[in-house]
């Protein structure tokens, strides 16, 4: 099993020197806004995931004055207690150790502590464009599979690459297609990988969301979920080549596994332009709760799960059947917040199992 047990934050966020301590498995984080509960889970999504859930650059969550931030949490990873560290130093260099034996690469902490996130923006999984159903499946995937993050990193620093060699022959008005040969031949190997990996994965996922669905909605519903890549359809080397002048004259790669998407359809229409918010939001639950399960039992215990501002526009009897597959199905360890106080207790108590408040 995975439990934090202690948190404490230095110069994170608006946090000057704060420490925290869970006793309970579920966790109960209130305040009004701007408080810092959201500021509290992403620090935990630090531990789990060496960086932000939020924000893209580090340097966005030092509080305000100072220079640098430390994150440090005291687990239990089955059974056995573990020290983790987060730093980032004064100069912008990035930090991570578990039991002080700091990481060489940040990569290779991922999935040792498998997190699931729920949090208001997520809505853009099903709403946004198709580069938000591919960061959900990577991030996912690559906290199950070691190979296919280090494979997704070397995709997309080879991408960056060709499409600047692309730029540059629009730029120079020249073109040495030897060296986009070369850059092919390393995109090829990694996109095969990644695509296989998401292609395998699917096949089992996709139905365990839609049965999910159905069961938060409480009557079923013709939704449908398909993956969606152009590798389906011929090689990527074939691609590659048949949109070499297209790929020119657009300055920038058009095919690969970086455009690949999960058509999602209500009837025989785009779930986001015709489904209703309770329904976008049941979908959205629906894939989390089928990422927790993949998580739990591919690493034989259930991740972390945080939970923030979920309530809100929820109503009552999608709250409590929410709550009861995330406490009670569930024996993970869970961090809710909500500006709710009298709420979020009524929910909790009525789950009949312990559970801890924490007030900011």
């Amino acid at each position: 099993m995975l439990l934090l047990q202690h948190i404490s934050l230095y110069q994170f966020k608006n946090y000057t020197n704060k420490s925290f301590d869970f006793t309970e498995r579920i966790a109960g984080i209130c305040g009004k806004n701007g408080v810092g509960k959201t500021n509290l889970l992403d620090a935990i999504h630090y531990l789990c995931f060496t960086k932000s859930y939020f924000t893209r650059l580090d340097g966005n969550n030092v509080k305000h004055g100072s220079a640098g931030f430390r994150i440090e949490g005291k687990l239990e990873l089955n059974g056995k207690p573990e020290k983790t560290v987060c730093i980032l130093r004064e100069t912008g260099k990035k930090e991570f150790s578990v039991n002080d034996e700091q990481y060489e690469k940040l990569s290779q902490h991922i999935g040792r502590y498998p997190c699931v996130v729920i949090a208001p923006d997520d809505a853009e999984l099903i709403t946004g464009d198709s580069k938000e159903r591919r960061t959900f499946l990577d991030a996912l995937l690559s906290q199950l599979d070691t190979a296919y993050l280090q494979n997704l990193i070397i995709y997309m620093k080879v991408l960056q690459q060709r499409n600047s060699v692309l730029k540059n022959f629009a730029e120079t008005n020249s073109r040495d297609f030897t060296l986009l040969e070369v850059l092919d031949s390393q995109l090829i190997k990694p996109g095969e990988y990644i695509f296989e990996k998401r292609k395998e994965f699917l096949v089992s996922f996709l139905p365990a969301v839609k049965h999910l669905y159905n069961d938060i909605a409480r009557q079923p519903e013709n939704v449908t979920l398909i993956y969606e890549s152009e590798l389906l359809l011929a090689s990527f080397t074939e691609l590659l080549s048949i949109n070499r002048q297209k790929d020119c004259l657009a300055q920038r790669t058009t095919s690969g596994i970086h455009r690949d998407d999960l058509d999602i359809q209500l009837g025989n229409q785009l779930f986001k332009n015709i489904a209703s918010q309770g329904q976008r939001k049941s979908l959205l639950f629906a894939l989390k709760l089928a990422e927790m399960d993949v998580l739990k039992k591919e690493k034989g215990f259930a991740p972390l799960l945080l939970l923030d501002d979920v309530f809100e526009k929820l109503d009552e009897d999608r709250i409590s059947n929410l709550l009861n597959k995330v406490c009670v199905e569930n024996d993970g360890q869970v961090f809710i917040t909500d500006t709710n106080e009298d709420r979020l207790i009524a929910h909790l108590k009525e789950l009949n199992t312990n559970f801890q408040l924490i007030t900011l």
